[in-house]
């Protein structure tokens, strides 16, 4: 004997309604700065991790006084939120010609993290940027740090290594786009689909540069 299973007189038929969860926001935030506020907290970041480098010892910028870089609304600079709290800033560009590499790229110019903060802000604007970078059709991201002394010297042999285990290649060194010694970086571009549960991004795209070598 074999049980029907037919419904009963009266079972309601329709389907079930598919439960749907709200997906998470992420817990990152990389945003262009837009408000003069935001554009002031860069610049006091900046100059709080400039103090930070002297009194360790470490070089900055001999030749730009970057955080007037970040205060001038009209350049287009990005930063790294965690609850509204501003972790690292930098300005993107797209640039077609660096003057060392081949080929256009995403310029990360001036990335400053705040100071006292672990290794991974540095990760989290790697991820980000090769994302970025992919999405936007530009095959690689380049960077420079200061390089006053040998690349195998410390401490920028450290940073160097943090670096490259992130991903990033050291291409030599030379003169940087603000005239300073600097060791020379570049990271792949590559589509991060599941980035965005990490770090939602709202940032420009950035224009290309007219004049890529120009350090103003």
């Amino acid at each position: 004997m074999t049980r029907s299973t037919s419904p009963a007189a009266g079972e309601d038929r329709s389907a079930p309604v598919p439960f749907t969860r709200t997906p998470p926001s992420a817990i990152y935030e990389m945003r262009t700065l837009s408000t003069a506020a935001e554009l002031e907290e860069a610049a006091a970041l900046v100059q709080d991790r400039e103090r930070w480098l002297t009194l360790h010892g470490l070089p900055i910028p001999a030749h730009a006084d970057i955080p007037a870089r970040f205060r001038d609304a009209q350049r287009m600079s990005a930063g790294l939120f965690e609850d509204g709290r501003l972790l690292a800033c930098m300005i993107p560009e797209h640039t077609p010609d660096i003057g060392w590499g081949q080929g256009p790229c995403l310029f990360l110019r001036h990335v400053h993290t705040l100071s006292g903060q672990p290794d991974d802000t540095s990760r989290l604007v790697t991820l980000w940027a090769s994302d970025f970078a992919a999405r936007h059709d530009l095959p690689v991201v380049r960077a420079e740090t200061l390089a006053r002394h040998a690349l195998d010297a410390e401490p920028l042999a450290a940073l160097l290594r943090r670096l490259t285990d992130t991903g990033w290649k050291v291409c030599g060194s030379g003169p940087g786009r603000d005239r300073d010694r600097v060791a020379r970086l570049q990271l792949p571009a590559e589509l991060r689909p599941g980035l965005r549960a990490l770090i939602s991004s709202q940032v420009r795209a950035p224009q290309p540069a007219p004049d890529s070598r120009s350090s103003a």
